[in-house]
Order: C-alpha cells, then sequence, then structure tokens
C-alpha cells in the first residue's frame, strides 16, 4: 500500500512541474523570472527589485525582459549591430522585503544609424569584483525606426540592482547579436561608495553600521575640592543597533577606560574619577568606542577634546619648587663636569660607557702567530692578516716571516722560546691559526705519519710549527694559562676539525666572523657589560674589509677558497714524500725535543728537566714545570708510553 502511494504521489509531482513550465513558456509578463527568484542568478546579493521593468515604450516589437541562455546569438559583422552608448547611473536606497536596500540603476542608448535594423536586444552584464558574483539580463526587441518616436535615441535602463558599500562592480552591455570576429561592448567600472555616503545612508547594512549615529555627546566637571579629586561625567545618545559601548579617556602616557551597555536606554551615562596629581596633562581626549551589528570591532568612534585647565588648583608653589630643583640640579651638573674635566682618565672610561658603539682601544698589545705553512696562498692570508692587525687594530703582530734575521741568529728554538717567555710575564697573547697542516701536524707527534709540506721545504726556517707546540702545549693545559692563547681558524678555508684536540678545552674563534670577539680577547675586555655591549668600527665580520688592508685579506681569502674548489686535493698534493731539505727538517725538529706529552695520565704534577743540544745553534734550553691533568687526553696511552720510553733513553 505505501509504494503504491509513493508511485501516485510521484506521478502528480511530476505532472504539476510539467505544467508549470508549460504556463512560464506561455505568459510573456515582464520579468516574471526576477519575480520567482528575486534575482537572474545564482548570486544571493547581486540581485534586482524592480519586477515591473519597463519594456513598452511605443515603437518596440517583441518585447521581452529574460535571462541570459546559455547559447550565444552570433552573427557575421554585416548582420550586427554596433556598440551600445552609456547613459547615466543612479545610485539611491530601495525597500526590499527586509528592509531599505542600496540600489543602482543603469542605462544606455542606442546608436542611430543603419544598423538599428539588424538589432535584436540588449545584454548586460554585471559582474561584483569584491565577491566575483554575477548578474546576467537580457533585452529582447525589434526596432522599426532609428530613433522613438519622440525623435530621440532609444534608451534602456535597468533598475534597482542591489549593490553593497565599498564593493566595485564591472559593467558591460552588449547589443544583440554579437558580431562573429570581435563582440563590441560597452565597459564600465562602478565604485560603489562608503556608508558616509548620504545616498546610501539609509540603507539597513549602512544602518547596521552606525551611519546615522549622532552621539551629542556631552560632559560635566565636578570639583571634590576637599578630597584632592574631581569626577568627569560624559554623557551620550545610544545607537540602534549597538548594545554596548566603550568609554575612554586619554591623554599622553595616561588612559583609562569604562565598559557600558545600552540596556533600552536611549542615552548613557559614565562617571571617571581622578585625583588631581593623576593626570600628566590636563587637555585629554574623549573617545566612545561602539560595537555594531555589522562592523563589531572595527566601528567609527567619535571624539571629543576635553580642557581640564581651567579647573586645576593654582600651582604656584608646585612651580617655585620645580624651578629651585631646575638650578640645584644645573648647579650639581656643573661641579660634576669640571670634576671629570679634572680627572681625564674617569673622563674617558665614561666617555666609553655612555658611547658602546665606538669603543676606544687605550692600550696597545703584543702578539705572537702560530701557523702552518700549507700552501703559499695560505702563507699569503697570515701575511694580510698580520698586516690588518698592525694597521686597522693597532697592534704589534710576531711573525716567523717577519723576523727572519733574528730567527737566523736565534734559531727557532730559542726564538719561540723568548717570545713566549715574553709573554707569559705580561698581557700579550698567542695566536694559533688551525688548519689541515696544524691537525696533520700534531698527529704526527702523537706519533701518526710524519708530514712534509712542500712549503716548509721551501723556507728558510723550516717547520716553525712543530717546536712551537712542542714549547707551548705543556704550558697551554695548564688552566692558569689558558687567557694567554687565542685558537682560531679561518671558516672559508678550514674548518673546526682542523683544531687539535688539547685546544678543544678553549674557546675556538671563525675568522672573520668572530674577529671582534677575538680583538676582545686581545684586549683583556668583555664585549658585552652590565646594560652596555661594546662594539669596535670595522672590525666586524661585514665590515672590515671596507678598509685597505682588510680588503686585501678578504681577497686573499677568497683566492685560497677559490683554489681550494677547483684542487679538492690541494693539501695532499702539498705533501712530500721525502727530500733532503725536509729530511733534515724533521731530524733537526727530532734533535731539539727530547720531551713530547701527548697522554696525562696522573692526577699529580710532574716536573721533567731536558737538555737539549742542537746541531745548528750553540745554545741550550732547559724545559721544566710540565704540568700535567688527567682530564686531557691528547693521544693514546700506547703513543704516550712509546715516546716517554724514546725520550728516556736521551736522557
Amino acid at each position: 500500500m505505501k509504494c503504491i502511494i509513493v508511485v501516485i504521489y510521484s506521478i502528480v509531482l511530476k505532472a504539476f512541474l510539467h505544467v508549470l513550465w508549460s504556463f512560464t513558456r506561455v505568459i510573456h509578463v515582464p520579468f516574471f523570472c526576477f519575480c520567482l527568484t528575486a534575482g537572474l542568478t545564482v548570486s544571493t546579493s547581486i540581485r534586482i527589485l524592480d519586477k515591473r521593468q519597463d519594456c513598452n515604450q511605443l515603437g518596440l516589437k517583441n518585447c521581452q525582459i529574460k535571462n541570459c541562455p546559455d547559447e550565444r546569438i552570433v552573427k557575421p559583422r554585416q548582420h550586427a549591430p554596433n556598440s551600445p552608448e552609456v547613459g547615466p547611473h543612479i545610485l539611491g536606497v530601495w525597500m526590499d522585503e527586509h528592509g531599505p536596500v542600496s540600489v543602482v540603476n543603469v542605462s544606455w542608448t542606442i546608436k542611430s544609424d543603419g544598423n538599428v535594423k539588424v538589432l535584436q536586444g540588449s545584454q548586460i552584464d554585471f559582474l561584483d569584483e569584491s565577491t566575483n558574483q554575477s548578474l546576467c539580463v537580457q533585452f529582447v526587441f525589434i526596432l522599426r525606426q532609428q530613433q522613438n518616436p519622440n525623435l530621440s535615441k532609444w534608451t534602456f535602463s535597468l533598475d534597482g540592482v542591489v549593490v553593497e558599500p565599498h564593493h566595485s562592480y564591472r559593467l558591460s552591455i552588449l547589443n544583440l547579436p554579437e558580431p562573429a570576429d570581435d563582440p563590441e561592448r560597452l565597459r564600465m567600472n562602478i565604485n560603489i561608495p562608503g556608508c558616509d555616503d548620504t545616498r546610501i545612508q539609509e540603507a539597513q547594512m549602512c544602518l547596521e553600521n552606525g551611519s546615522l549615529w549622532n552621539p551629542h555627546i556631552n560632559h560635566s566637571v565636578d570639583l571634590k575640592e576637599g578630597l584632592g579629586k574631581f569626577s568627569i561625567d560624559v554623557h551620550f545618545e545610544a545607537a540602534q543597533y549597538s548594545e554596548r559601548y566603550q568609554v575612554s579617556i586619554h591623554s599622553k602616557g595616561f588612559n583609562s577606560s569604562k565598559s557600558v551597555s545600552k540596556e533600552n536606554k536611549t542615552s548613557l551615562t559614565v562617571t571617571f574619577e581622578f585625583g588631581w596629581g593623576q593626570l600628566p596633562q590636563c587637555k585629554m581626549e574623549l573617545l566612545i568606542q561602539p560595537f555594531f551589528v555589522r562592523c563589531k570591532n572595527d566601528c567609527w568612534c567619535p571624539k571629543k577634546d576635553i580642557d581640564l585647565c581651567k579647573y586645576y588648583p593654582p600651582r604656584t608653589l608646585i612651580i617655585k619648587a620645580c624651578l629651585a630643583l631646575l638650578v640645584f640640579g644645573g648647579f650639581l651638573a656643573f661641579v660634576l663636569w669640571r670634576a671629570f674635566q679634572k680627572d681625564p682618565v674617569n673622563s674617558s672610561l665614561s666617555a666609553a660607557k655612555q658611547q658602546p658603539e665606538g669603543f676606544q682601544v687605550r692600550e696597545r698589545r703584543r702578539l705572537l702567530v702560530i701557523y702552518s705553512l700549507d700552501h703559499p696562498l695560505y702563507k699569503n692570508i697570515v701575511l694580510k692578516l698580520s698586516a690588518f692587525l698592525a694597521t686597522k687594530c693597532g697592534t704589534e703582530v710576531f711573525l716567523d716571516l717577519l723576523d727572519s734575521t733574528r730567527l737566523g741568529v736565534l734559531g727557532s728554538i730559542q726564538w719561540l722560546d723568548w717570545h713566549r717567555e715574553q709573554i707569559e710575564s705580561s698581557k700579550d697573547k698567542i695566536l694559533i691559526l688551525c688548519s689541515r697542516g696544524v691537525k696533520a701536524k700534531w698527529k704526527a707527534m702523537c706519533g701518526d705519519k710524519q708530514v712534509f709540506l712542500r712549503e716548509d721545504a721551501r723556507s728558510v726556517m723550516g717547520d716553525m710549527l712543530s717546536p712551537a707546540l712542542s714549547l707551548m702545549v705543556p704550558h697551554f693545559i695548564r688552566s692558569a694559562s689558558f687567557e694567554k692563547y687565542i685558537v682560531a681558524y679561518f671558516d672559508d678555508i678550514c674548518s673546526e676539525d682542523d683544531v687539535p684536540s688539547p685546544f678543544n678545552i678553549t674557546l675556538r674563534y671563525k675568522l672573520m666572523k668572530q674577529f671582534e670577539e677575538l680583538f676582545f680577547r686581545i684586549l683583556d675586555t668583555e664585549k658585552h657589560e652590565p646594560g652596555i655591549v661594546n662594539h669596535i668600527d670595522g672590525l666586524s665580520g661585514e665590515k672590515y674589509h671596507q678598509c685597505a688592508s682588510g680588503r686585501a685579506l678578504r681577497d686573499a681569502i677568497e683566492a685560497f677558497h677559490a683554489y681550494q674548489l677547483e684542487h679538492p686535493q690541494w693539501f695532499e698534493e702539498e705533501l712530500l714524500e721525502s727530500s733532503k731539505t725536509s729530511s733534515e727538517i724533521c731530524d733537526d725538529a727530532k734533535s731539539t725535543i727530547n720531551l713530547i706529552t701527548c697522554t696525562y695520565r696522573e692526577p699529580d704534577s710532574a716536573q721533567v728537566t731536558s737538555h737539549l743540544n742542537t746541531q745548528e745553534t750553540d745554545f741550550t734550553v732547559n724545559t721544566s714545570g710540565l704540568y700535567v691533568a688527567e682530564e686531557l687526553q691528547m693521544c693514546t696511552s700506547v703513543e704516550f708510553n712509546q715516546l716517554i720510553s724514546e725520550n728516556m733513553q736521551h736522557v
């Protein structure tokens, strides 16, 4: 039984829809589709309110207004009309079933020429550029004459198109049929103003944004002299579509706000109470923030200035006290200025603290540079770094390449030991530049394969790094000596892996990114002090190359970096298997070193005294006070035992 009822119901429904469709095709009531759908497209915002569009002008034949069909009416150019002419558009407010809405009326005219005979109508396209919604209408008609019965151009209009404030619409009007080659369209843009425009202020959307709200703000001041206070009463009219308001009084450095609800009232009052000394200024600004249905927290806020100066009590005593404080403060500042003028040391310190960007170097320091001759391009970098330290930083640099005369007289061991003793007894520093050669030579000293570099063989001094490490590592591992040694490497051409293991217990600086921090270490100065960050102009990684010596250093680094990219095996190419010169250098280094401490196993200190005699120089070097620490393990215990046995045989 239920199945029979469902079948009968579906048959009746289909029959009703068929009759309804036939009825709509037969009748020609103007704009029936507008009445049925309240709009000619799927858009819910763009619609047409006028359901009685004028399509019954005298002289028109078969005039209809309908939706745009899916199929286009296209004819060859000679059988198609020209484009229409634009007419004025009018903005206003109409009523719909929900209330007043903003609408626009557009019009266009037909050119009075022979193409009127082939004209079959006009098509109007509306596009909301803000929401991409559209509307399309066709006026279908036939004209018998080039002009209307009043002997003027034929004029048509589409009225009551619903638009929204602050939206932009693109209008396109085309005469039918369309030319097959290039449709001639009349295009124009219609920009709808905001709710402050008087033509649409009464639209429902604008009313819900407070377009007609006039708060009529008033205020009154009540003095309470006995209590040292006063109050401000703010009065204003409430709006229809805002239930809540925030009232604020503010000036420079001061703000006070209160929230209030309408609660079916037409006028509201908010009271503020202040003490005389609470307000920093007597001129203030009053602001009322409404919360309308549409704009929410982004609504227009009326403002009003409040002048409380006439209500303030006399302040003669306060003015006199302020003047006295100014005079006393000026006198005190003068006395302090005179005192600082007499004390140049305090004056310079004060200036340095007040100007952290321009840190002043007050003492010239000396620096011994230890490095490995890995490559001619790397030697050039070391020379350019020394020049930069001397010219830009004012540092006295000791470098074997720059002191060959004294090296020839004293010999490498005495030259290095003399500089080390001078630095140990002063505030000067030793800079160790780590590289591939430094790591390889250190591993060779710990029992790995011997390393002979091509540049060491060419140098008159030979390998200066191995004797330097043998003299300085025992002193370095003493905690009191950490501050004397600075470990760094050029991160563009070297890496942190090139740092020997004994130096992993101290800071490793990346050059030239951290050169400023390294230079503060040379000066025994902290870059970060309480409330101050010191800087030295021209020493940062971004600015060091702005001077001539800095540019030369940068160019040298970039040249070696480019060479390494072209020759990935550059270090292996610099190694020598064996040669007479390199063997002599190695034998000389071994004969001058009786003890190299590679692993420290005993927690107690040990003292080893070695008498070193060399064949090239007539002197004896006594090395004492080699203190060890259990935490530092530079080589393996097997290598250490082997080295101790060999050195004990020499002793």
